[in-house]
Parts: C-alpha cells; sequence; structure tokens
C-alpha cells in the first residue's frame, strides 16, 4: 500500500510531463492535453519542470518512446532533482518498467490514470470514499506488482509448487 499512495503522501516537486502526438493530432489538441495534464499534477502537489513530445504512430512496445527521446529525457533528468515522470497515456506494465530502467537515475514513471486516481485518494474523505479509491488503486495497480522483487517472482497456489 505504500507504493501506491508514495505519491499523496510524498509528491515530487518536480516532474517532467511526456506525450506522444499521434498522426493527425493538432498542436493545440496537444498543447490542450498536456495543459490538463499539468493541471491534474498541480492539483497532486507536483510541479511541471518541462514538456516533452514525440511524434510517433504508435507507442513503442518496449518503452513507450523511441530509443532516441528516451536517452534525450534521461539527459534531462540528469543533474535536474527530477524524480517523477507522468506520461499523457496509458502505459502496460512493462512499458513502465522499461521505462524507468532507460533513466539512469532513480525515478518514477507514472501514467495519466495512476495520477488521476491519486488525487482521488488525496481528497477521499468518507470511508466509503477511501475505500473505494483504495480498490481502484489496488485493482490498477495488480498487473504493476508481478515480478517485483523476488518475493512475488515465482508465487505458487497449490500444494507441491
Amino acid at each position: 500500500m505504500d507504493e501506491i499512495t508514495a505519491l499523496q503522501k510524498n509528491m515530487p516537486t518536480q516532474a517532467i510531463l511526456v506525450a506522444r502526438i499521434e498522426e493527425g493530432m493538432t498542436e493545440e489538441n496537444r498543447e490542450k492535453s498536456l495543459d490538463e495534464l499539468e493541471q491534474l499534477l498541480e492539483t497532486a502537489g507536483g510541479v511541471c519542470f518541462a514538456r516533452l513530445s514525440q511524434t510517433r504512430p504508435h507507442p513503442d512496445v518496449r518503452t513507450y518512446l523511441g530509443s532516441g527521446k528516451a536517452e534525450e529525457l534521461s539527459q534531462l533528468i540528469k543533474g535536474n532533482k527530477i524524480t517523477l515522470i507522468v506520461v499523457d497515456d496509458e502505459l502496460s506494465p512493462s512499458q513502465i518498467k522499461n521505462l524507468e530502467d532507460a533513466m539512469e537515475t532513480e525515478v518514477r514513471v507514472i501514467d495519466r490514470t495512476m495520477l488521476i486516481l491519486d488525487i482521488f485518494a488525496r481528497n477521499a474523505v468518507t470511508s466509503e470514499g477511501i475505500l473505494q479509491v483504495e480498490i481502484a488503486q489496488l485493482k490498477y495497480s495488480m498487473p504493476r506488482l508481478l515480478g517485483k522483487g523476488t518475493a512475488l517472482s515465482r508465487l505458487g497456489g497449490g500444494i507441491g509448487t
């Protein structure tokens, strides 16, 4: 549970927003989407250090960004106290892990959905609301927990496993 609510309790002061520009997407739509993501980040208590975007027809299966743009992002993070990357899209668990691994410093990668769930968790007041947000966070995080450390790497479910 600590990892899920880490953002709300200890929001990094600076983050980089990352977006993929689809073919046919106008500059105005891209800016609106990034503006909205920046407002979400500020609502969660963070500050946008920079915006980075890349025009690609499809996200890279491995890291979401192309290798050159991932390297550019890594260089931008170095020397600046950036501890969070917020991607304006939904990422697969492997994309999150691979993008974190591609950065040469300790940085957390989250997507738009994680950020929104964190804002709900931050603002939930009633016990029912808190539980509903916690359930939503756990459901969203469950596939992202597989393979995290040795404790979860070989879970077995029956006798003799």
